[in-house]
């Protein structure tokens, strides 16, 4: 089994590449590739898209002819292969995101990104640094998480989802932030799984066994 992490010059990705690879190792999930080839990426069993940076920044990077999205899309959306969207990874998948301008998303999952406006004034943005996961909907790839399990966020903006049903767990930060989404063989988190230690991990091995 093949699991492509997508680099397309969004961020570094050593971290999440050490991350899965140790899972899979642990687990016996095969290989992990770091690639920006669309025909490897096309061919992998599950797709990773991580990223940091501007919502508008990285759909110019998806979209800049390579062809990457289109070979991410045929994977996904006609394939029906599992993929995890992490930070501006998972925001990709909204309709549209709204950080220095209106972007257009994947629209894979409905929604907006939007700014992060805390009802309390000292809370400050970005929300950085740990917090606590609440669990809106089980689903396999949060198996054996809680609400109360600790994860590592670092984002100015977060997805708005049209449909609850698609929000399978929040934080709170002066209000709900939406911190996982998923939608058939999609899912995707806004904190770093490679970054957020026992909870991040259990989440990446669930996600390499996941056969939807």
């Amino acid at each position: 089994m093949l699991t492509a992490i997508v680099d397309y010059e969004s961020g570094n990705l050593h971290s999440a590449q050490k991350a899965f690879e140790r899972v899979a190792g642990e687990t016996g999930a095969g290989t992990v590739t770091v690639t920006s080839d669309p025909d490897t990426v096309r061919s992998a069993d599950r797709i990773v898209l991580p990223g940091d940076g501007a919502f508008p920044a990285c759909r110019e990077e998806l979209f800049d002819h390579r062809g990457l999205f289109e070979a991410i899309e045929e994977a996904v959306v006609h394939g029906g292969k599992p993929f995890l969207g992490i930070c501006i990874g998972m925001q990709m998948m909204a309709t549209r995101g709204l950080e220095y301008r209106e972007t257009p998303g994947f629209d894979w999952i409905g929604g907006e990104v939007v700014r992060i406006t805390p009802s309390d004034p000292a809370l400050k943005v970005p929300h950085m640094g740990w917090n606590d996961l609440v669990i809106d909907h089980p689903h396999p790839v949060l198996e054996g998480l809680a609400t109360g399990d600790h994860a590592y966020f670092v984002h100015s903006y977060h997805f708005r989802v049209a449909d609850p049903a698609d929000r399978l767990a929040h934080c709170d930060y002066g209000g709900d932030i939406t911190a996982i989404v998923g939608k058939g063989t999609m899912i995707g988190t806004q904190f770093h799984p490679e970054k957020s230690q026992a909870t991040g991990l259990r989440l990446i091995a669930n996600f390499l066994a996941w056969a939807p």
